[in-house]
């Protein structure tokens, strides 16, 4: 894998964090990016030829400029790893935290996963993957704007994967769809069930990408808990009282 590129948005803390220093172990380049700088400079510092990095908000219109001034920095994209996104349990529906929600989980995915798609169309093909989550398999009542946003991320990328076909691009792409994860996402003082590390999934992702997988869920106990939530028929899921998501 000598001389490989990877931009990874969403690089300053657990998930993403623990990715780039995996990619960059197994001798990467990898454009870091994301909203604090102050992280990003900490994390070029343990690395720093093989971490380069760019401040990037996916909620800004500036995002994709940036973006592109980070490909150039580092030669060009190989691979685009969306690690990005912000998630609530808000039973209540407080309108800022769901259009929040919507804003980075929707709006900003759009913005970068197209942006990164028209960058491998005109540059031979590449591969786009992305961390969305098991919350897309069905609606979650004490999550809904995290839930839905994570289902319109899995049928996103299997929109441009059809369309790449069509227009016969050579752009493939990896939809990895963790559980649970240890990470400040879930730091609010609730109770998860089958926490994972971020080390742990981390190493997870690197191999999906690796291999080419298509679709991956992040680990076992979750592939089989949505294997039977996809059985349950809509009116008993309703009454289901789910509120860890």
């Amino acid at each position: 894998m000598d001389n490989k590129r990877i931009v990874i948005v969403g690089a300053t803390s657990g998930i993403g964090l623990e990715t780039a220093r995996r990619f960059a172990a197994a001798g990467w380049t990898v454009g870091i990016a994301g909203r604090r700088a102050a992280e990003l400079e900490r994390l070029c510092a343990e690395a720093p030829r093989s971490f380069t990095a760019e401040r990037i908000d996916i909620t800004a219109e500036d995002a994709v400029p940036a973006l592109h001034r980070l490909i150039e920095r580092i030669g060009g994209m190989d691979v685009y790893l969306h690690v990005a996104g912000i998630g609530f349990q808000n039973p209540r529906l407080d309108a800022s935290v769901e259009m929040h929600t919507a804003q980075t989980n929707v709006a900003g995915f759009v913005r970068m996963i197209s942006a990164a798609y028209r960058y491998f169309a005109s540059h031979g093909g590449g591969r786009i993957a992305a961390v969305s989550s098991i919350a897309g398999t069905r609606g979650l009542g004490a999550a809904a704007a995290y839930s839905a946003s994570k289902r319109f991320q899995n049928i996103y990328l299997d929109s441009l994967a059809q369309l790449a076909r069509m227009e016969r691009l050579d752009i493939r792409f990896t939809d990895i769809r963790p559980g649970f994860v240890a990470t400040a996402l879930l730091d609010d003082g609730k109770r998860y069930p089958m926490l994972m590390r971020p080390e742990r999934v981390a190493g997870r992702i690197c191999n999906a990408v690796l291999r080419g997988r298509r679709t991956v869920v992040i680990d076992f106990r979750y592939s089989v808990l949505v294997f039977f939530w996809r059985l349950i028929p809509r009116f008993l899921w309703e009454r289901l009282p789910i509120r860890n998501a």
